[in-house]
């Protein structure tokens, strides 16, 4: 795969193209952060919550669930021939977009 066109585009549809840009071309990594910022604060704000009402060890598996998803997702990446730099972009902006399916 060319690298001009390795990049994370999977959640451009959630976000209705208002943080990411309109073709293929480089993303940085702030850009995939700021097209995201809802389900980051919504995994902070349950993370916080659990880790407040409920137990650390709650949270720290709520923390354990966002990794391996993280870790599936870049494994699934880099098995198909994406680079490493798609890999970690695709694996966060997957599991941040997958997260926020139902709302």
């Amino acid at each position: 795969m060319r690298p001009e066109h390795c990049v994370t585009r999977n959640h451009i549809e959630v976000w209705r193209e208002h943080a990411l840009p309109s073709g293929p071309e480089r993303i940085r990594f702030g850009t995939v952060l700021r097209g995201s910022l809802l389900p980051i604060l919504v995994w902070a704000g349950v993370g916080c919550f659990v880790y407040f009402v409920y137990n650390p060890i709650v949270a720290t598996v709520l923390g354990g669930l966002f990794v391996l998803s993280f870790i599936v997702g870049f494994g699934l990446r880099r098995r198909a021939k994406h680079s490493v730099r798609c890999s970690v972009y695709g694996a966060l902006g997957g599991v941040l977009d997958k997260s926020m399916a139902g709302l």
